[in-house]
């Protein structure tokens, strides 16, 4: 188990981060979950934001430690604001909680955050708004390529000196064919800029929240599920995990689609029915497909779908870059300055209800930079 010490930080971080962790005269401090940092306390990541902190001369931040999969309530103990990477936010987590304002998650998923709990608590839930979009987007295009063009079998086949078994992987291309979006937000509406010079068919999308004129706006066709199913040549899902998304394509939905198709996973494991996609491709009902999310994360020993060869994994980290991180930790980073200073975040507020609670209006007066 990981161990952190401040002062370790302070010897480890470059001179901008330990001017700010060491400002002990500030008033509002930011708890750093130790994911982020290596067993020697040093950052893993290039840039996760902190820039946004230099200028803040009355904000602080200092990690949390040791690792753990859920967040004790002792470890958040005079934060103010807590940025969490992957450990779960849960009721037992916020017990104490009397003196944290928000909880911001370094992505756009919070699946992982208990949303009531923290409402009770008069914790805001930020999100990442927007910051992940252009390199998920990316990440999605890769994986199209990776898929039809055979890249991970092609590769195989040089290394194992089996030069002319090349005949039997011939590939196909993006041009003509048809992709289908599941969850049509800032991911999907990249996705469908980045893909714009590949020739493909009209995009279709399936979101239940979206109007079919909303959906236009941004480049796509509003579909219901089944008939994208049906349609599309590759379905791509960017939707959250949610009761409603809970394995939203089974055996049913996946015998709809083409045995020539892709599905593309980038969202969240328990979108898609684990059991009914190993046999749909083991028995090559569809083509294959990319996950880069498993339900029951992390995944520490070797996975079935492993065995599989028409079956591309990731780590749930496809689309990471050094901009991503870099993206999301200002973005996170830039609204919790705002609630700091006394200012509504004018995006990724999960549960914005809670601005008209007395009783969070209290809490934000008193813990607000000034308050």
């Amino acid at each position: 188990m990981i161990r952190l010490h401040v002062s370790f930080f302070r010897t480890c971080l470059p001179t901008p981060a330990r001017h700010i962790i060491t400002g002990m005269g500030a008033t509002f401090q930011i708890a750093v979950t130790a994911d982020f940092f290596d067993g020697a306390g040093k950052l893993m990541y290039r840039d996760i934001g902190l820039s946004v902190l230099e200028r803040e001369a009355n904000i602080a931040w200092r990690p949390i430690a040791p690792h753990e999969p859920e967040i004790q309530p002792e470890q958040l103990a005079g934060a103010n604001a807590a940025l969490v990477l992957a450990p779960r936010v849960t009721v037992h987590s916020l017990e104490a909680s009397a003196e944290l304002l928000t909880i911001a998650r370094f992505g756009v998923g919070y699946d992982s955050v208990d949303v009531a709990a923290c409402t009770a608590a008069d914790v805001v839930l930020l999100i990442a708004a927007g910051a992940v979009d252009r390199p998920m987007a990316e990440a999605t295009i890769a994986w199209l390529l990776a898929l039809t063009h055979h890249v991970r079998t092609k590769d195989r086949l040089v290394r194992e000196g089996r030069w002319h078994d090349r005949n039997g992987y011939m590939g196909c291309e993006l041009r003509d064919r048809t992709l289908g979006i599941v969850g049509f937000g800032g991911i999907g509406r990249a996705l469908v800029q980045l893909l714009s010079g590949f020739g493909m068919n009209p995009p279709i999308a399936f979101d239940p929240y979206l109007d079919a004129a909303t959906v236009a706006r941004h480049g796509a066709r509003k579909v219901e599920l089944d008939e994208l199913l049906k349609e599309a040549d590759f379905v791509s899902i960017h939707c959250p995990l949610n009761d409603a998304t809970r394995n939203l394509i089974g055996a049913r939905q996946l015998a709809l689609m083409k045995p020539t198709a892709y599905l593309l996973n980038t969202a969240r494991g328990g979108i898609v029915e684990e059991n009914a996609l190993c046999a749909a491709l083991a028995e090559n009902r569809i083509a294959g497909a990319a996950l880069d999310v498993f339900v029951g994360e992390p995944i520490l020993q070797p996975h079935r779908f492993g065995q599989l060869d028409n079956v591309i994994l990731a780590p749930h980290s496809i689309g990471w870059t050094d901009e991503m991180f870099r993206d999301i930790g200002r973005t996170a980073l830039a609204s919790v300055v705002d609630l700091a200073r006394g200012r509504k975040p004018n995006r990724g507020v999960v549960n914005p209800e809670i601005f008209e609670k007395p009783s969070f209006q209290a809490k934000w007066r008193r813990l607000q930079l000034g308050g």
